[in-house]
């Protein structure tokens, strides 16, 4: 089958026009430089590797504003890590790039050809921190490179290369802004400066400075996300239903009525509890923005939440290198970033919070309606949302410095580099407002000051006063990563081939990384409400390699390329709560390999073909984090347990609940391996189209991942140590938790196909660019979530299977056109069910009899699985240089044609946005900008 599908890839290639998704090559350079994947010098940067380059022009032309937007653009990237992922979800305020969609942490990200720091314990990257104003070109392996960079390039590698030498100052200033009213403005300038001549003066000198800010948009400002409650006609049936992702922390409150053992033990069949919501009970439906869920209501919370958060960036790059003698020359550079980003999902979810005996609360709004007397009743506890204390608001500030400091040189025909660097992260979790304290809320309830059983509306004016003690303001966590070290590397001659020189390079590099997580005292005293104790850990682990690389070049038109990498990673030293754990698990080693050729079969055909081998080792976290928690599940979840079973009282409701999630490492994990090779080829024909071809193959083994959230519920009977009781600070009751532990899962194949092409027309008037390219996903398979090419998979997302851009830019005069257009194909949506609504809007109901012959009215549900149309966006910018080029000015739309997200029913995956997914659309709209650029 992949022959076949090769096949048709390779004979559609000669049959549509050529037109690449960026520059291939370089065919202009004529000095001599590393290409990402090699070390050996080369005269450009065409080499047996599938490598995409993207110069400063190209990147220009996309008309984007970030390094995620530019990674955005490149179709062999899937399933990167995007800002609205930190909205109520577990993007931490990362934005990241992830080759084949095997994850971001088997991307490996590079700026000038060296590693920062991760904004993890492993090897992901926030994209955030690189500069785009800095940016000379960006090169894209799209092949794995173990054997040269060691443990997380299995996937590829992103090499950002920074401007080496600038003679001008350049100021740019661009203002974004939606069509649709709202937020989601982006404003960024930036300042580019240098001087110096390294020829002629011994020295050059590059300054950069930028600043970018976006502004955050509310749900309720774009159709598709103002709401959790969604009325769907089902494709399978024609019924209409309404589709409703809600928590049963509403407002007004839910009841939970628990009874006295003496009463359980009289009445085995009654269960623990009984629950329902008063106002429901008293009026007969639920209030506003709210809906039924059993005895229960939800609350539509998506109808109070940002869809994107507000982002703010600032960034430095400074670079200096100096000639010492006519063979040797310094370098420094240096990189400093500042990101803050503010998220604002819901008001707070109290959980259950004790209702005392004797209150008003409960005799007038609970003991009215409990199926049982009092005397009969344990206690009585209530969730509520804290509408009235607004937004739950988290701020996520990031710093980062990337400094490195070096010399290179030759010594006869031995070139040969040698650096120190130190690259660090420093990541605050900061909790402004929203975020309500146990003691104090608490309090506030049982004095009955605060009526959590009554609409928002009904609520007194003074209601935000009586709340502004309990709301806590202040640090929640604090995360510092850092990898110092230094590398070594020389290359050379070694004999003469009918081809040319034979050559070598070689070198070595050590690194030590650390990770600290340091928690508030509110963390450690659990004082936020029904959160959960955490834990300060320090981490620490040494690694080093050496490699080794030789290109033999047998015949004018065939070499060969040759590398080989030892890498030995540490035991992680783990220091948690202040005792010190010592090394948790042994040192790993391993030894990886890469074989590529490529053949110039003529002046217009090249084959190029690689194998090689991969490794990664288990990030510091994976291996020694302590069990700590990690908040509730994102999905809402019916009790698994069946009557009898003692786990059931867990269960704080038996439908629709959110249950603790707790997270750790295990120091038992082994490195993950990977085999991977491709083939393709270069066309240049004499019309000057060029095509280009590549299909690539990856195996991995030994994959470290985690288990989902759906995946424990829906076998809880194969996985019983995953469900453990949780003790809730608020009752001081135990409640259903479930733990999400790393394991090595087993195997993972990818397969797929890249394609270019290209043609540029000389035309009367001026030139006029063609390009056309795209990936073509032939199969994504894991044996622990099986596969999610072209539908919502098991591991809450999708792999699309093709992923397509084209553009086409015309140049005359002083005009530059660019129109691009991005593609990406349907997907099979999550399934979810609807409850069937009448034409007048009311839900069909239907008699159900229990074992006992009593019948009760309940909502008729239906299931439903979308198909999620395809989804493309066109941008279109224009750019004309005025004053002998020194002014330039560029009008652009983004999503020129105004293509609103697909309607989705997803209730997992990418945080609290309901109705569309932020990962895979754009939920600006259209989008028009403005940029002037000043050069002097």
């Amino acid at each position: 089958m992949k022959k076949n599908l090769l096949s048709v890839a390779i004979a559609a290639s000669f049959m549509v026009p050529a037109l690449p998704a960026f520059a291939q090559e370089d065919a202009t350079m004529v000095e001599e430089v590393i290409v990402t994947g090699s070390r050996i010098q080369r005269a450009d940067l065409e080499s047996a590797l599938p490598l995409q380059v993207m110069s400063a022009e190209d990147i220009a032309a996309t008309g984007v504003t970030s390094a995620p937007e530019l990674m955005s653009k490149l179709t062999s990237m899937q399933g990167m890590t995007v800002s609205a992922d930190s909205v109520g979800g577990s993007g931490g305020g990362w934005q990241t790039a992830n080759l084949r969609d095997l994850g971001a942490s088997y991307t490996l990200v590079l700026l000038n050809g060296r590693r920062l720091a991760a904004s993890s314990s492993g090897s992901i990257v926030d994209l955030s921190h690189i500069p785009l104003a800095a940016i000379e070109r960006v090169e894209i392996l799209t092949d794995g490179a173990s054997a040269v960079y060691g443990s997380d390039a299995i996937a590829g590698v992103v090499n950002f290369i920074l401007k080496k030498e600038v003679d001008a100052t350049s100021i740019n200033v661009r203002y974004d802004k939606p069509e649709a009213s709202g937020g989601g403005d982006i404003a960024s300038i930036d300042l580019t400066t240098g001087f110096g001549d390294l020829d002629e003066d011994g020295f050059t000198v590059i300054a950069s400075l930028s600043h970018r800010e976006q502004s955050e948009l509310a749900a309720k400002d774009r159709e598709f996300g103002r709401s959790g409650i969604i009325e769907i006609t089902n494709p399978a049936t024609g019924n209409t239903g309404l589709f409703f992702n809600g928590s049963t922390n509403s407002i007004p409150g839910n009841a939970y009525v628990y009874y006295t053992q003496a009463y359980r033990d009289a009445n085995p069949d009654a269960g623990r509890s009984e629950s329902f919501n008063p106002y429901k009970e008293a009026n007969g439906v639920c209030a506003a923005d709210n809906a039924p869920s059993g005895n229960l209501c939800a609350f539509d919370y998506t109808s109070t939440l940002f869809i994107l958060p507000e982002l703010e960036t600032d960034s430095l790059f400074l670079s200096g290198k100096y000639r010492i003698t006519d063979n040797l020359e310094g370098f420094s550079e240096l990189v400093y970033s500042q990101r803050s980003m503010t998220t604002k999902i819901a008001p707070y979810p109290t959980g259950q919070v004790p209702l005392p005996m004797d209150s008003d609360l409960v005799m007038d709004y609970v003991l009215p309606y409990a199926s049982v007397d009092a005397a009969d009743i344990e206690r009585v506890t209530g969730t509520w949302r804290g509408l009235a204390a607004g937004n739950r608001t988290e701020e996520l500030t990031s710093e980062a410095v990337h400094f490195v400091t070096g010399a290179k040189g030759s010594f006869g025909d031995i070139n040969y580099e040698v650096a120190a660097f130190h690259s660090s992260t420093n990541q605050e979790q900061n909790y402004p407002t929203g975020h309500l304290l146990t003691k104090e809320f608490g309090e506030l309830v049982s004095s009955g000051e605060l009526n959590i059983f009554e609409p928002i509306d009904n609520l007194p004016e003074n209601t935000a006063e009586l709340l502004a003690p309990t709301i806590y303001n202040g640090n929640y966590s604090t995360t510092e990563t850092a990898t110092t070290g230094f590398d070594l590397s020389f290359d050379m001659p070694l004999f003469s081939m009918t081809g040319g020189e034979a050559q070598l390079a070689a070198g070595m590099d050590y690194r030590n990384n650390s990770y600290v997580d340091e928690i508030s005292a509110a963390n450690r005293d659990a004082l936020i409400l029904f959160r959960q104790a955490g834990n300060t850990y320090d981490l620490e682990r040494s690694s080093y390699g050496a490699f080794a690389e030789a290109l033999f070049p047998v015949l004018d038109n065939l070499d060969f390329t040759a590398s080989v990498r030892y890498d030995a990673i540490g035991g992680v030293d783990s220091v948690v709560d202040g005792s010190d754990l010592g090394t948790v698990n042994d040192t790993e080693s391993d030894v990886t390999y890469k074989l590529s050729s490529r053949w110039t079969v003529n002046d217009a055909l090249s084959v190029r073909a690689s194998y090689g081998t991969g490794f990664k080792a288990p990030s510091m976290v994976n291996l020694a984090r302590p069990l700590v928690n990690f908040g509730v599940t994102s999905g809402s979840y019916d009790c698994p347990f069946p009557a009898g079973d003692a786990r059931r009282d867990l269960c704080v409701a038996a439908e629709g609940f959110q249950a603790q999630v707790l997270a750790g490492g295990n120091s038992e994990l082994t490195p993950e391996t990977s085999t991977q090779y491709s083939i393709g080829f270069v066309l240049d024909t004499d019309g000057g189209y060029t095509t280009t071809v590549d299909y690539w193959n990856i195996s991995m083994e030994d994959q470290v991942d985690s288990l989902t959230e759906a995946q424990i519920f829906a076998n809880w009977q194969q996985y019983p140590d995953l469900f453990v009781p949780v003790t809730n600070t608020s009752t001081g009751l135990n409640e259903l938790g479930i733990v999400q532990a790393v394991v090595n899962i087993g195997e993972s194949e990818v397969s797929g196909i890249d394609y270019r092409f290209e043609k540029t027309t000389e035309l009367s008037f001026g030139e006029m660019a063609f390009s056309f390219g795209g990936t073509y996903m032939i199969e994504n398979d894991n044996s622990l979530y099986g596969s999610s090419m072209g539908r919502f998979g098991a591991d809450d997302s999708v792999t699309f299977r093709n992923m397509i851009r084209a553009g086409v830019t015309l140049s005359h005069g002083n005009f530059i056109h660019n129109l691009g257009m991005n593609y990406r194909s349907g997907y099979l949506d999550q399934a979810n069910e609807i409850g069937l609504i009448n034409a007048d809007g009311t839900y069909v109901m239907e008699t159900v009899y229990d074992a006992d012959g009593v019948g009760s009215e309940q909502i008729v549900y239906e299931d439903v699985q979308l198909s999620i149309p395809s989804y493309m966006t066109v941008d279109f910018n224009s750019q004309v240089f005025l004053m002998e080029d020194q002014l330039s000015l560029k009008l652009g739309i983004n999503n020129l044609m105004d293509v609103q997200p697909p309607r989705t029913l997803r209730t997992s995956g990418a945080g609290h946005q309901v109705g569309f997914d932020p990962r895979y659309s754009d939920g600006y709209g259209r989008t028009v900008f403005l940029n002037a650029g000043y050069t002097f």
